[in-house]
């Protein structure tokens, strides 16, 4: 009887081990170019897009390198999916164009300058 209490508790060990590893997150840092941002106010909607997104720890867009660095959960979303989100606000990402509803519906400053945005020129 001992030998087969010992032998559960084994088993029991091994099973919570296995499903440990099965949980096992793993978080990786990636670059996305995203070519169309053009000022903080773009900067800002991307960040917030990505507060709610599943698997994103973390977005931080730079405006001057024009490129978004997020860290996020390889078991719950993936980098295309994160493309498509920035692309979904309304911003190119990489190989992904824009949503072009969500393009048309961003302010003036936050479009493209061939499209009469970009940030606003002081006048002196």
């Amino acid at each position: 009887m001992r030998i087969i209490q010992l032998m559960l508790v084994f088993m029991l060990c091994g099973a919570g081990a296995a499903m440990a590893q099965a949980n096992k997150q793993t978080l990786v840092t990636a670059k996305i170019k995203v070519p169309t941002v053009q000022c903080n106010m773009c900067k800002d909607k991307i960040q917030r897009y990505f507060l709610k997104e599943e698997g994103v720890k973390s977005m931080v867009v730079d405006v001057k390198k024009k490129e978004a660095t997020v860290k996020y959960y390889t078991d719950r979303t993936n980098i295309e999916n994160i493309k498509t989100g920035i692309a979904n606000a309304g911003y190119d990402a990489d190989d992904v164009t824009a949503n072009e509803d969500s393009y048309n519906d961003l302010p003036k400053c936050c479009k493209k300058p061939e499209d009469g945005g970009g940030p606003v020129k002081k006048k002196g």
